[in-house]
């Protein structure tokens, strides 16, 4: 059941935002909220830059390489200081935001879970480092948001949009004497002068500064001056009040307002506003900006130019980026539904590729079932749907409403409640590969801005989706391999407990070389092989068929003989990969564990009262260096209740954390979970090594329990 928002919880949040964006000097900040059940943290308040700034971040996946998705993931304050660090660290980031401005994100820490995070955003002029005194405010105000998040009920879903807060100045007087003497003195000048706001909207302005601009005072106040002047619409005007909101920098540029007059416009920006200059081109020589300031001519009437605003480019840049990051199609799929569908306003997405001479739809949102029953499979050539005419033809198709609709597929069966449509072929080398409709609840009428976008963006989304549906089926099919290698169960040893975990990395090729294995011998003694075959592809999971082989084919054998020969069987397949392997002979009789390792790191050892530790091993090379190579064996004595714990380096190794600390922390879990049941046992270490879903390297785990002494 949805609940609602809060609105004494929304105002406390909002006041502890505002008030913190004041405290820290920042310039501009936003509140985001994790939403557990789809990973998609929410913008739900922003205050100092207009919505449209902060668009593409309005909803934005966990896994996300941006700051705030960081920031709760690691549970950490992110701090970018530079356009430069943005553009190191977050490059997709930087390529939508080409602004000078520093950023801090900060985690929500809640009693049991993070809530979500905060940013904060200063001009240009602060310094590269945060002082302490602002990493006090910024951990005060995360506690202090945390404090009203754990004490108000979280409306789901979360709204679509954030709530606007103001950041005007406490105490801050109205109009006077000493404002009306400044706008009469502003009256006086022989050059325009104009107001806005933060949003863009005008908010005062001079007489002159109206006919220089060539309309009435009335019909500017209020309004973005690049919607109400129409030869303002560049993308030079936009950008330019864009940098002055986000790097609070000094700028001018110089456009020609028809016939013939060039207006020269200077933007000086503070928390509160911007102040614009504007005088004649020719009149500046005399009064020319600060060095400081960025200087740009926008396109002239006559000249092509582009009148797509400067957002839809900047948001065009940012889906690209995010594009090219996707790796399966349900990545496509989950991009274009969080991220495409909000950017344009829509409410319905169904995404579908050519396959056999018909439609399969691959990923949908915004439709019930037995609608996507209906649309699935239909054939390429079919009149049904405009779906089949966009690709035959190559151009999107875009319908305004139901009546245009019927215009022009009469035959097109009414098949949901929607109202509006945009069918975008996605077409690559003149091949088909499938179609993306947008739908809307309501008619909407496409600007000339909307469908060139999307048309540029269909083809990016062409590209990604062609290019997923290989790496998909490359990774089914090793994929396939892999899962037929590896042992359907382990086998049943009296006396011997057992339990074993594989993951594949969570990101790439969803395949690996790690495996693990458990070989009855007898009654009394079993053989057990845990193995990682270098690299993350078809080869490696092949190789790791072959060297499972290798061994079943000399279990039993010593273990220091057994790696022997399977280091030479590898050495005469010729392969470039390397292996790291353990192996262990285990006697249940003399409860003792013979092992012997090819580089592999160290199972974890735990007997009943005891701390646990990692067994020292003395190591032999990695398998397919020499394939003359002995390995030397070590004898462990298990004892009744003894558990071994194999794993893989996945487990245990994390960019920036030492392996040996992560390997201390889990024999100290081991230990603590004393008797536990190995499959949950597994499971909690598996946790504590990984906490989040996601890791870079495959894991294989192997836990072995001998029997407890009777009673």
């Amino acid at each position: 059941m949805d609940r609602p928002e809060d609105p004494d919880g929304a105002r406390l949040l909002d006041e502890a935002l505002a008030d913190t964006v004041r405290r820290t000097g920042a310039s501009a900040g936003a509140l985001y909220l994790l939403d557990e059940a789809t990973r998609i943290l929410a913008m739900t308040a922003l205050c100092g830059v207009p919505l449209e700034v902060a668009w593409p971040w309005r909803r934005v996946p966990l896994n996300a390489p941006v700051p705030v998705s960081d920031a709760v993931r690691e549970n950490r304050l992110v701090w970018v200081g530079s356009q430069d660090d943005m553009a190191r660290t977050y490059p997709r980031a930087a390529a939508s935001l080409p602004y000078r401005f520093a950023l801090a994100a900060a985690p929500l820490p809640g009693r049991d879970r993070c809530r979500g995070a905060f940013f904060l955003l200063w001009p240009a002029s602060h310094p590269a480092e945060a002082s302490r005194r602002e990493r006090g405010h910024i951990a005060s105000a995360a506690r202090r948001m945390a404090r009203v998040l754990d004490g108000v009920p979280v409306p789901h879903p979360l709204p679509d949009q954030p709530r606007l807060v103001p950041l005007a100045p406490a105490g801050r007087s109205p109009r006077d004497r000493r404002s009306q003497a400044a706008a009469d003195y502003a009256e006086r000048l022989p050059e325009g002068a104009l107001g806005m706001d933060l949003e863009g909207r005008i908010t005062f302005l001079t007489a002159e500064a109206a006919s220089l601009l060539g309309l009435e005072a009335g019909r500017l106040l209020g309004t973005r001056p690049w919607q109400s002047l129409p030869w303002l619409d560049d993308t030079v005007a936009e950008d330019c009040y864009r940098t002055a909101v986000i790097s609070r920098d000094p700028v001018a540029f110089t456009s020609l307002r028809p016939p013939s007059t060039r207006l020269r416009f200077q933007l000086y920006p503070d928390a509160s506003g911007i102040s614009v200059r504007i005088t004649r081109a020719d009149a500046t020589a005399q009064g020319r900006p600060p060095a400081a300031a960025a200087t740009r001519t926008a396109p002239s009437a006559s000249a092509p130019s582009s009148t797509a605003q400067v957002g839809r480019l900047y948001q065009l840049v940012h889906l690209a980026a995010a594009l090219t990051e996707t790796v399966a199609v349900r990545d496509v799929v989950e991009l274009v539904a969080d991220q495409v569908l909000p950017a344009f306003g829509a409410d319905g997405l169904v995404l579908s590729v050519a396959d056999a001479g018909r439609l399969k739809i691959t990923g949908h949102h915004g439709y019930d079932q037995e609608t996507i029953d209906r649309l699935d499979g239909l054939p390429l050539d079919t009149d049904l749907t405009p779906a089949g005419q966009v690709l035959a033809d190559g151009a999107p198709s875009f319908f305004a409403d139901r009546d245009e609709m019927a215009r022009r597929h009469p035959r097109t069966p009414q098949i949901s409640d929607k109202q509006a449509w945009a069918f975008l072929p996605l077409i690559v080398s003149g091949r088909p590969v499938g179609c993306c409709i947008l739908s809307y609840d309501r008619p909407h009428a496409f600007s000339a801005d909307e469908r060139a976008v999307l048309t540029s963006l269909a083809g990016l989304i062409a590209q990604a989706l062609d290019r997923a549906r290989l790496y998909d089926a490359a990774r089914d099919l090793a994929h396939g391999l892999q899962q037929a290698l590896l042992p359907h169960r382990l086998p049943v040893l009296p006396g011997l407990d057992t339990a074993a975990r594989y993951l594949p990395a969570s990101h790439g090729m969803d395949i690996g070389g790690d495996f693990y294995d458990l070989i009855r011998l007898d009654g009394t003694t079993a053989a057990a092989v845990i193995g990682d075959v270098q690299g993350h592809s078809a080869a490696a999971a092949a190789l790791m068929g072959q060297v499972r082989t290798a061994i079943h084919a000399t279990a039993g054998g010593p273990p220091g003989q057994v790696l022997a020969r399977t280091n030479r069987v590898l050495a005469d397949l010729e392969t470039d990969l390397l292996v790291s392997c353990t192996y262990a002979h285990i006697d249940l009789a003399r409860q003792e564990a013979v092992l012997a390792s090819a580089g592999h790191p160290p199972p974890l050892l735990h007997r009943p009262g005891r701390p646990a530790r990692p067994v020292e091993l003395d190591p032999g090379p990695l398998l397919g260096i020499d394939p003359g190579h002995s390995y030397p064996v070590t004898a462990l004595p298990l004892g009744p209740g003894a558990t071994l714990a194999f794993y893989t380096d996945g487990l245990v190794e994390t960019p920036g954390v030492d392996p040996d600390r992560i390997i201390e922390e889990l024999a100290a879990h081991l230990a603590e979970h004393e008797g536990q049941d190995l499959d949950r046992l597994i499971d909690t270490l598996l946790h504590r090594a990984r906490p989040t879903a996601h890791y870079t390297d495959d894991i294989a785990v192997l836990l072995l329990r001998t029997a407890p002494r009777p009673g």
